[in-house]
């Protein structure tokens, strides 16, 4: 598949998206990046702010097969990856699957769940596969994991441990409509007399797979991979504010994310400009703050994004 095609059938998905979502432009664009970039996305914010119908959405669009497990603190491993059953006919064990075993997977409020059972997304989320009584069964492809969770109403839920949260692509925020967007979600409801969404199937498993694989032909130049190594270093010498600074993997969804950016708007080259615009949601949530930090409203995301802008930008002709 040729760059133009890519960039072409992404925003016919977009468009179909932009149906159900409302003024979330941005937002949208860095999910369908990271699916393309064959990442995962861990979406941050309030309730009520289309997080599933988004996830839901983008599964149609792109012609995949979707499955939604709400995380409650009784929820076990078996319940997501599933499990061995005994067949009385056959007097033999059969292997029933878990709803991880689809293309796109939505872990609703991931953290409510305990870490046994956040940690039996770890291998799937990674190695694409799940590991049952000692046998492996391969995952669909594409295989992406949508997870949200809810900033608000902390008592009670089980935060996500570095090592999972570094296994997210991306961390995202939708944030509150605008006035007059909101408006428009209520005229747009209003006109379609149903609550449902009529999104059409653009793409398909196939067409996608195809997508990922010539964003693997995206050029990238000996200066930007040095720009992206010298924003993932700046994130390990600023001792001022963070403990622990971004892993080589961040250098890697930098690198996986700027080219995929590149391929939706046209290019077959990534330039400075895509790694600036994926650099936050890449890394942000990859930092550990110093301690002193943690109750003040300095965050990851600002402290990143201050750090963005004293890294020198290579300049092209």
């Amino acid at each position: 598949m040729k760059i133009e095609e890519v960039s072409e059938r992404g925003n016919l998905v977009l468009k179909e998206v932009g149906k159900a979502i409302v003024g979330k432009e941005g937002v949208l664009k860095l999910i369908l990046t990271t699916i393309l970039a064959d990442g995962h996305v861990l979406l941050e914010d309030l309730p009520g702010l289309a997080k599933t119908l988004m996830a839901k959405s983008f599964a149609k669009a792109l012609g995949l097969q979707f499955q939604r497990v709400q995380f409650t603190p009784d929820l076990l491993p078996s319940d997501i990856l599933g499990v061995s059953v005994f067949n009385q006919k056959t007097l033999e064990f059969e292997f029933r699957k878990g709803p991880v075993f689809t293309n796109i997977l939505l872990a609703d409020e991931v953290n409510r769940a305990p870490p046994k059972t956040q940690s039996a997304l770890l291998e799937a989320m990674q190695e694409r596969q799940v590991t049952v009584d000692g046998r492996t069964y391969e995952l669909p492809r594409p295989f992406v994991v949508i997870a949200t969770q809810n900033p608000i109403e902390q008592e009670g839920t089980y935060p996500l441990p570095e090592a999972q949260l570094d296994r997210f692509l991306v961390r995202l925020r939708v944030g509150y409509p605008r006035k007059d967007e909101e408006i428009d979600i209520l005229r747009r409801r209003m006109e379609r007399k149903r609550e449902e969404v009529e999104i059409n199937t653009v793409l398909s498993p196939d067409g996608v797979l195809e997508m990922q694989r010539a964003i693997e032909e995206v050029y990238v130049s000996d200066a930007v991979l040095e720009y992206i190594t010298d924003i993932v270093h700046a994130t390990r010498n600023h001792r001022k504010e963070i403990e622990i600074g971004a892993s080589p993997r961040g250098s890697l969804a930098l690198l996986k994310l700027s080219r995929a950016k590149a391929a939706l708007e046209g290019r077959d080259y990534v330039i400075p400009d895509d790694v600036k615009a994926v650099a936050v949601p890449a890394l942000s949530h990859r930092l550990i703050l110093k301690r002193e930090l943690w109750y003040t409203n300095v965050s990851q995301d600002s402290v990143m994004a201050k750090l963005l802008e004293r890294v020198p930008v290579p300049k092209f002709e």
